[in-house]
This record gives C-alpha cells, structure tokens and sequence, in this order.
C-alpha cells in the first residue's frame, strides 16, 4: 500500500515504515502532524486506486517528525571568462526527517 501526499507545498510517494525528507516543519522532535499538513491526494491498496478530487475523502496518513537537520551543502560557482569576475557561494537546505507511522483508508 502506498499513498501520494502533499506536504509542505511538495508531493511524496510514501509507504508505511518509510521515512522521507521534507522542508522544515514547524513542530517539535516527536510531535504527531495533523490531517491539516498532510493531504492525501492519491491512494493505492493493492491495486485498487483512489483519487481524491482534490484529496482523497476519509484517508489519514498517521506522521512523526522524527528530527530537524540540515541538508548537503550546494556550492554555486559563477566566473565570467577573461574578465576576471569569480563568485562561489554555498548554500545548505534546512530539512525535517518524518515517519510515517500509517496509512488509513
């Protein structure tokens, strides 16, 4: 069974167990997220499918945030060819850890 939700302003493929990456949350290690930050927007048990229009009506997807961290840092080089111009900036994504606990249809 696995579920597409919207969390954050970003969609995931999520399974029970799985835990996924997502931009920082605001909560608290351990805190349990409400059905108002995770919308279910498509269902699959076992090949039947539902679609939600636009969420999916009396699915719940159970989510612990699990730890805040910081991402891998991305380095951004720019440099104009004989001009002499050189810009390195870096830059590392705040990002939240979440369970997911269980799916309910």
């Amino acid at each position: 069974m696995y579920a597409i939700v919207e969390i954050a302003g970003q969609q995931f493929k999520i399974q029970k167990g799985r835990s996924i990456y997502t931009h920082r949350l605001e909560g608290d290690v351990d805190a349990v997220l409400g059905a108002d930050r995770v919308k279910v927007l498509l269902v699959d048990n076992e090949g039947s499918i539902s679609i939600g229009a636009p969420t999916v009506a009396g699915a719940t997807v159970s989510a612990t945030i699990v730890e805040h961290l910081k991402g891998e840092k991305v380095l951004v080089f720019k440099k104009k060819r004989r001009k002499g111009y050189k810009k390195k900036n870096g830059h590392r994504q705040y990002l939240t850890k979440v369970m997911i606990n269980d799916i309910t249809l």
